[in-house]
């Protein structure tokens, strides 16, 4: 389990959570540092399907590990610095269908500026969702608490890390 720093306190994160990525990779989020794991050869294979049907490349994927549906995690925006701008996060999802749901910056709050209901999408087992540039300079996204969910999920994102030299 990972600990996070969120609105200046340290939290136990509601999933699992491991990276694999290319030698001297860095990705920072929430005031913790990964240092990913060598590539496996199922990671390479999926990696390289997902360019093969996209033409987008990738050096870095975090996989999340939910457990059922009290497992989630909260809305955010994939800003960190360390990532190539303008380039896509690819999500797989593998096991339980849940719902990811993306809510527009302007529409969040007691202060919103315009009233978007979100978008909800059905990620189901086998799933791939690109969420390109610009998504995540508008949209937070999110996968809420879904209780009545009882079996597992694993979610794979892939995203282009820019290297040591380069940061």
């Amino acid at each position: 389990m990972t600990k996070l720093h969120v609105f200046g306190k340290w939290h136990n994160i509601p999933r699992k959570q491991v990276t694999y990525g290319d030698p001297e990779l860095t990705y920072t989020y929430s005031g913790v540092t990964f240092s990913p794991k060598p590539w496996i050869p199922v990671l390479s294979r999926i990696r390289d399907r997902i360019t093969l049907d996209t033409g987008y490349t990738f050096n870095f994927v975090l996989i999340n590990r939910y457990k059922d549906g009290g497992d989630h995690i909260g809305e955010h925006r994939d800003d960190e610095r360390e990532l190539v701008p303008r380039s896509p996060i690819a999500s797989v999802s593998f096991g339980a269908c849940r719902d990811f749901v993306f809510r527009h910056c302007d529409s969040r709050g007691k202060n919103a500026t315009r009233h978007m209901k979100p978008i909800k999408l059905q990620l189901a087992h086998g799933s791939l969702l690109m969420m390109k540039y610009p998504t995540n300079v508008y949209w937070y996204h999110s996968l809420p608490i879904r209780k009545k969910v009882l079996a597992p999920r694993i979610n794979l994102t892939f995203r282009k890390v820019m290297t040591l030299a380069k940061k």
